[in-house]
């Protein structure tokens, strides 16, 4: 059993149990950060170089986190070094990864200046790093079709089988040894 499991199952007896014993409790914890104690892994990212793209990328970056347990996407602090480190340019959209949770992300203008979703190309583009494929050509419905799907797909949401693949990715590494599980 891991520790971060362990003591959130104490803290949340405690915090439900403490009305019995002291009376009234102050607060609870909300529950998407008892979600977030759950996250095996964290996947930093920096999007100071991901210029316009930037709103684009946290949306992204939240749609994951609503989506997936096993890991989480966070900013990365001031004097950081990120896992994930966001690029705007001229060029089409790509990814580059190192290893599983690490590398660049391109966020072409491109393929925005065709016509495509900067939220689904920065979701498309983080599932990379998350260590999903391409899956062309796909139906909207897969986040990981990418542009096959058209520009009239904005679905920036993955599908059941993207999350769960992303599960399998996580579940069991230890927090931090995302490295060489690419």
């Amino acid at each position: 059993m891991r520790v971060r499991t362990l003591t959130g199952g104490l803290a949340a007896v405690l915090v439900l149990s403490g009305p019995l014993l002291n009376g009234p409790a102050v607060a609870v914890a909300p529950a998407d950060a008892a979600r977030r104690q759950a996250a095996d892994d964290v996947v930093t990212y920096d999007t100071s170089g991901a210029a316009e793209f930037k709103a684009a990328v946290e949306r992204g970056a939240a749609i994951w986190n609503e989506s997936v347990e096993t890991v989480e996407l966070r900013p990365a602090a001031a004097g950081q070094r990120a896992d994930v480190r966001i690029v705007a340019d001229n060029g089409w959209p790509r990814s580059v990864p190192t290893s599983m949770g690490n590398g660049t992300v391109y966020i072409g203008r491109q393929a925005v200046d065709q016509g495509h979703s900067t939220i689904r190309i920065a979701a498309h583009e983080l599932g990379h790093m998350l260590g999903l494929p391409d899956r062309k050509p796909g139906p909207c419905s897969s986040l990981m079709s990418g542009a096959s799907a058209g520009t009239s797909c904005t679905n920036p949401y993955p599908s059941a089988a993207e999350k769960a693949q992303v599960e399998r990715n996580f579940e069991g590494a230890p927090s931090g040894a995302l490295l060489g599980r690419m």
